[in-house]
């Protein structure tokens, strides 16, 4: 995962800070854009077209639960938000853009999704499930991906680069922080940003460590009906260091996980093919 750790790294560097790639060290061709719409977070990310990072930007989500949108106006001017500010860092308009879905959600669901990216006044290109945009930046062709997001546990299983599975389950991040408020008497909000404290991060994953266990323990049962080797865990929910030592544990699969797990995903959504727009998933 070398070459997708130095990706992740420099698309980190862009959203941090907010920066962009000269115009003259971009592939020509048009810009691609990837919403990746949270349970936790939105993430905006712009690639030239030869999917390396170009710019990028996140905000705090509250607008999507468990990969339904729950606040679809909040959505839109959220994205919106995060197209304008890109916009003007970049110089020029960001016309078209991908997004994803957890495995398995309602087509309704999928569509309202796809609804708030064509009302951020972008051309929709492409609607992809979670975990396999997270293959394409991991250049995963065989084995699991699992993308631990803010609400939802999303599992897709691939054989020679081809979608043979996939499975979504509601335990992610969010509940992690539920946990944690509960067994510390805090607010969910104070939880949440007890979680992120990485200085903390000992005691708060003896916390929650249950939360993972369970994850892995729907990880491990979904596996068993595929001759699976190597997991690949992807997400903002998977931060913790010693999240992938409980998988493997639970699974006994060798799991890897990349550089900046929560970029992944907006990062494969915007690597899409651009042959023209290709509307929903199935």
């Amino acid at each position: 995962m070398t070459d997708s750790n130095a990706i992740l790294n420099a698309f980190a560097t862009l959203i941090r800070d907010k920066t962009i790639v000269a115009h003259e060290d971009r592939a020509s061709g048009p810009l691609k854009c990837g919403v990746d719409l949270g349970t936790a977070n939105i993430v905006l990310s712009v690639l030239d077209a030869d999917n390396r990072p170009v710019a990028g930007a996140t905000h705090r989500s509250t607008v999507v639960r468990d990969g339904i949108v729950v606040d679809y106006i909040g959505a839109v001017q959220a994205v919106r938000k995060l197209k304008a500010e890109l916009e003007e860092r970049l110089g020029e308009p960001l016309l078209q853009a991908a997004t994803a879905i957890p495995p398995g959600i309602s087509p309704g669901n999928a569509k309202a999704i796809g609804n708030v990216v064509e009302a951020a006044d972008f051309q929709l290109m492409e609607i992809i499930d979670e975990p396999s945009a997270a293959a394409r930046v991991l250049k995963v062709s065989d084995g699991a991906v699992v993308d631990v997001g803010g609400g939802t546990t999303g599992i897709s299983i691939l054989k020679n680069g081809k979608v043979l599975d996939a499975f979504d389950e509601a335990t992610g991040g969010t509940h992690m922080t539920l946990v944690l408020a509960g067994a510390r008497g805090l607010s969910f909000e104070a939880a949440e940003v007890a979680k992120l404290d990485t200085a903390n991060e000992r005691d708060v994953f003896a916390v929650v460590q249950p939360v993972v266990d369970k994850m892995a323990s729907i990880v491990s049962g979904f596996l068993v009906n595929h001759d699976v080797d190597d997991i690949y865990v992807v997400g903002g929910a998977c931060v913790f260091s010693q999240f992938e030592k409980v998988f493997a544990s639970q699974t006994g699969k060798s799991v890897h996980k990349p550089a900046e797990p929560l970029l992944v995903t907006p990062l494969g959504i915007a690597m899409y093919e651009n042959n023209g727009p290709e509307g929903s998933l199935q």
